[in-house]
């Protein structure tokens, strides 16, 4: 997920994992800890694709701030801080301020609480400098300082306008240039409340607000480990901020891939996210799979990467790729080889949960065309090239330009066929195989035959004999030859259908071995490896969702041993870190060794909250309890006893408790299963 490294010159601004960080998409809110935005880094206010605000800087006339903490989680955040020096000669802080913000979807509401214990009257004035700035996040992530803008006086408030955007900032102080003030007065046991907000407009905004609340359920998690529930809590919060909705498809709501740097509609992350949140309900999955089948490819367009029936990669504006020569148009990039499968796959996967099968017949027609452009590597492996020079060199979820290395650390050269994505095509084409047949569509055994080729010539091609014994190459590069590299790909073949058992146990041993499983969760290169880095951006690092994908994969496997120690270190490991980044997941942080830290140190650009990084936390829950909707049942993995109350299936509660001794009650679910044509689910 990482079209703007893709320029020249590029490189990371300021680290971004300790500030303070706020979002109600499309508006987000970076700050420092202590809440001041101050004019340096990556802090500011963003909407969309660019920064509005670039500082809002809380300055007293007299004493000094001294930060105390502050939390943060979706829309809203505290900042308590006390003012020494401007109270009386107590050794006690006697002046307390706390800042409290939130975030909404057309701007920043806050308000400033000061208060004091000081026997003698407190008087100061309090400023907050405000910066104006129009710059786009390309612009910022390349390093580049946005000019200054001309703003004015607009009635109590600061405004300025330029890209489609009017911002303006009001409060209930005075306004003295670019500076709002506030005259406190205070007696001893009093306190004053201040405030100030930001509004944003866009007239380009392809964004609306969702018009209906979060569509997933909210579950309790009662069990003997709590940070599952901790970090569930959080997530839904930060993901409830995260919803977005397309106005061509105003009726769907999709998550927007991450803040700062991702915040817009993203083909493969908001399709993984939708997948992990299924045991919490369809209706995300529906506005997801509509959202997406609303910008399916229609013609061929190389710049952009579009081909008819493929599901795109992301929307900007601002020439990212360079697709439009019109700065102001929107710019759709179809540079993602895996999202179609993974489009198909949801499709499936949200039937076997329930959705209605009705909105299933509605998008049988887009999966079709998904179809009709897999079939053109039916005669061999799925595979990319980017042929325009402007956009991803790789077009996996490792998507920088340096993430497909040989064990020798040599760099690949395209096409690349992944590994990981045959196992979703194979996936893919059972999944539509599957529907054709309860739909009553023609075409069901073609698509078999198709994945049990795939499968042999993944068997026959793939497998490398590596450091710690067979495996499944990264990939094959352009002469055919296998990336003999480990790597976290692998755990995403899981559960795919593409393995044999024994070929399962195998992969599922490798990914619990040290060289994998050896930080906080499962790194995406084996410390083996001559490309291993533990802050390389796909080389080494730990990202959440790719382990809880594997998880999800080593819940299939019911029974096995060996899945069930690999998955109970990689569950404990990602809480681990849950604990580290106060249960907000980042994007991705460091694959160090566990015996060399106490906690995983952060990557300086990772996006937080992040979209499947928060959904994470649900594909844990449900491969923890062993989840599987086709039909439903529940096989514990690991974690032990619990009760979780809340899930959904096919619109209807569902509550799992496992006692301590592993057996399984499904509660709220039919005794009888309901008869859908050709549907799998079942009661439990």
């Amino acid at each position: 997920m990482t079209e703007l490294d893709t320029a020249a010159g590029h490189h990371f601004p300021d680290a971004i994992h300790d500030q303070a960080i706020t979002v109600a998409a499309p508006v987000c809110v970076l700050s420092d800890r202590d809440g001041q935005i101050r004019p340096t880094g990556v802090t500011g206010v963003f909407v969309s694709d660019l920064r509005v605000l670039r500082r809002a800087e809380l300055v007293p006339s007299v004493g000094h701030l001294v930060h105390l903490g502050s939390s943060a989680s979706g829309p809203t955040a505290t900042f308590d801080a006390v003012l020494l020096g401007a109270g009386d000669d107590s050794p006690d802080p006697t002046v307390r301020i706390r800042r409290q913000r939130t975030t909404t979807a057309d701007g920043v509401d806050e308000t400033i609480s000061i208060s004091s214990t000081a026997i003698t009257p407190v008087r100061l004035t309090l400023s907050l400098i405000i910066l104006p700035e129009l710059t786009t996040l390309a612009a910022i992530r390349g390093g580049v300082t946005g000019a200054e803008v001309a703003y004015g006086r607009n009635g109590d408030g600061l405004h300025w306008t330029g890209d489609g955007m009017t911002v303006s900032v009001t409060g209930d102080g005075d306004i003295v240039a670019d500076t709002l003030r506030w005259s406190v007065a205070l007696e001893a046991g009093t306190s004053q409340t201040l405030s100030w907000r930001l509004r944003a407009a866009d007239k380009r905004a392809w964004t609306i607000i969702p018009r209906d609340p979060a569509p997933w359920s909210t579950p309790s998690v009662d069990a003997r480990d709590p940070r599952l529930g901790w970090l569930l809590e959080h997530a839904l919060a930060d993901l409830d901020a995260l919803r977005m909705a397309d106005a061509a498809t105003p009726d769907g709501q999709f998550i927007g891939a991450g803040v700062p740097w991702y915040l817009t509609l993203f083909g493969r992350d908001s399709l993984w996210t939708a997948r992990m949140l299924l045991p919490l309900g369809t209706a995300l999955a529906e506005g997801t799979l509509r959202t997406l089948a609303g910008r399916q490819g229609r013609r061929v367009d190389a710049a952009a990467c579009e081909e008819p029936g493929k599901i795109m990669h992301e929307l900007r504006r601002n020439q990212i790729f360079g697709v439009s020569s019109d700065p102001d148009a929107l710019e759709v990039y179809y540079g993602t080889v895996d999202a179609t499968m993974l489009w198909i796959s949801l499709l499936a996967d949200a039937w076997r949960w329930g959705l209605p099968e009705a909105t299933v017949a509605e998008l049988l027609p887009h999966m079709m065309r998904g179809l009709e452009w897999l079939d053109r590597f039916r005669g061999d492996l799925v595979s990319y090239v980017d042929t325009t020079g402007r956009g991803l060199a790789n077009q996996g979820w490792k998507d920088s330009g340096t993430s497909v290395r040989f064990h020798d650390g040599r760099i690949a050269e395209p096409p690349i066929a992944l590994c990981e994505v045959q196992g979703y095509a194979h996936r893919a084409a059972l999944d539509a195989a599957e529907l054709m047949d309860a739909f009553g569509l023609d075409g069901s055994d073609r698509w078999r035959d198709y994945a049990t080729t795939l499968a042999g010539r993944f068997r026959d091609r793939f497998w490398v004999d590596g450091p710690s014994g067979p495996q499944p190459a990264l990939a094959l590069d352009r002469q055919g030859r296998p990336v003999d590299s480990l790597t976290s790909n692998i755990g995403h073949l899981i559960g795919t259908g593409m393995l044999s058992a024994a070929e399962e146990t195998t992969v599922a041993r490798l990914l619990g071995a040290p060289p994998l499983a050896g930080g906080f969760g499962l790194r995406t290169m084996s410390s083996l490896d001559a490309a291993f880095d533990p802050l390389s951006y796909h080389c080494g690092s730990i990202w959440p969702h790719d382990t809880a994908i594997a998880l999800l994969g080593l819940s299939s496997m019911s029974g096995d041993a060996v899945a069930r120690t690999t998955a109970a270190l990689l569950i404990d490991g990602l809480l681990t870190a849950a604990e580290g980044f106060d249960y907000r997941l980042p994007e991705l942080y460091a694959g160090d060794d566990r015996s060399s830290v106490r906690r995983p140190l952060p990557h300086p650009a990772a996006c937080r909250p992040q979209a499947w990084s928060a959904a994470a936390a649900v594909g844990v829950l449900q491969a923890a309890l062993g989840l599987s909707a086709g039909p439903l049942s529940a096989a514990p993995l690991a974690m032990g006893a619990m009760t979780v109350r809340g899930l959904q299936h096919g619109g209807a509660p569902l509550d799992v408790t496992i006692d301590r001794d592993g057996r399984v009650r499904l509660e709220g679910v039919p005794a009888v299963p309901a008869q859908r044509s050709g549907s799998r689910v079942e009661s439990g």
